[in-house]
């Protein structure tokens, strides 16, 4: 699926979902928020909730911060920096990256899904899965590997013993 299309779909489900947005509001009785200019309350005919605007306001957007430990949230894009990023999700505790090619194998590449799965830094608060490729033998295209066992389980230690290192840091500098 080319961007254009991924674009024009995600385009299509914003519009579908704005109008429920007035029904959760209270509906077409619904008065609009005060902070929200008239040229902006009339331009479309979509009644939008109103939001808070993070550069006029000293108050943070999500006054509860990210919804994962940030100590793991942290010590996994720190593990990962030498990779690109795919998504990161820090509401959701979700880190994908692209794939990486090493400059030492050019044969094989990397991809890594990382799940932090708890508010709390434990040792079964994150979850790594990665994701091998080989370049086929003609060279022409890439094909499914299996990961060396136990690669997964090296990942989460590295992420947890820099959550740990991270944590005993802010701990000091708070003292």
């Amino acid at each position: 699926m080319s961007d254009r299309r991924i674009l024009g779909a995600l385009l299509s489900a914003t519009l579908l979902v704005l109008p429920a947005c007035s029904a959760i509001r209270g509906g077409d009785d619904a008065q609009p928020a005060e902070t929200t200019a008239p040229q902006e309350r009339e331009s479309s005919g979509l009644r939008l909730p109103s939001l808070p605007n993070p550069l006029r306001s000293n108050r943070p957007v999500a006054p509860e911060g990210i919804g994962v430990n940030s100590f793991l949230w942290r010590a996994s894009l720190d593990t990962t920096s030498f990779m690109p990023l795919a998504s990161a999700d820090p509401f959701g505790g979700v880190i994908i990256t692209d794939w990486y090619t090493a400059p030492e194998a050019p044969a094989e590449r990397f991809k890594m899904t990382i799940y932090i799965l708890d508010t709390r830094l434990r040792a079964d608060g994150v979850k790594v899965s990665v994701f091998k490729q080989q370049q086929t033998p003609d060279g022409a295209g890439w094909a499914d590997a299996a990961v060396t066992p136990g690669t997964s389980a090296q990942l989460e230690n590295a992420i947890l013993i820099r959550a740990r290192q991270l944590r005993i840091d802010t701990l000091a500098a708070e003292e």
